[in-house]
């Protein structure tokens, strides 16, 4: 596996932790599959799942951000997160492929209609408000995942490797978070 940069690390510990945001977080995750309020199963191919899908909604996330973003900075951290997402998303396919886990999406994958209302929220912003709903958005989400990765995730995930990538890329994620705050704290109200 190549060697993660740090926006590409924290990029990829917001994408697993798209976990938290949307509901899928247990409190008993150390257990070797976790059952999730909707019935689930936390395993390594539904985590490997949530992994793919958190990655590709934060392409799209972004992408709309630096499409849409009213200022250079907006945009600019909206092409990060295409960019560093893509790098992890594909790093995630590659291993899976390797270990020969085929990815299991969660029997009622809450997580799609909770990234579709966001991105039909965003859509309808334009200018400051696109701008500060998606910062906001940024801030929250990065807030809700720190603690579903150490608490939730990593002690769910069984495979050495896959719980190798999450390691690597969780001290990282303070640092988006941070980006994000800062970015909306600036902001002009």
């Amino acid at each position: 596996m190549h060697e993660l940069s740090r926006g590409t690390i924290a990029r990829a510990v917001l994408a697993v932790s798209f976990v938290a945001f949307t509901g899928w977080a247990q409190p008993s995750a150390a257990q070797t599959a976790t059952t999730s309020a909707a019935g689930s199963t936390l395993n390594d191919p539904t985590i490997a799942a949530i992994f793919d899908a958190a990655n590709t909604w934060d392409i799209e996330t972004g992408g709309m951000a630096a499409d849409k973003g009213r200022t250079k900075d907006v945009r600019a951290f909206g092409a990060m997160l295409v960019r560093d997402h893509g790098v992890v998303r594909q790093q995630g396919r590659v291993l899976l492929k390797k270990l020969k886990v085929r990815p299991t999406p969660p029997k009622d994958f809450a997580m799609a209609k909770d990234h579709e209302a966001a991105m039909k929220k965003l859509r309808k912003l334009h200018g400051k408000a696109f701008d500060r709903a998606f910062l906001e958005h940024e801030v929250a989400y990065h807030k809700a995942v720190i603690d579903a990765v150490t608490n939730t995730l990593l002690p769910a995930i069984q495979n050495a490797e896959l719980k190798d990538l999450v390691t690597k890329v969780a001290p990282a994620f303070q640092a988006h978070m941070a980006k994000a705050q800062s970015l909306l704290d600036a902001y002009p109200k």
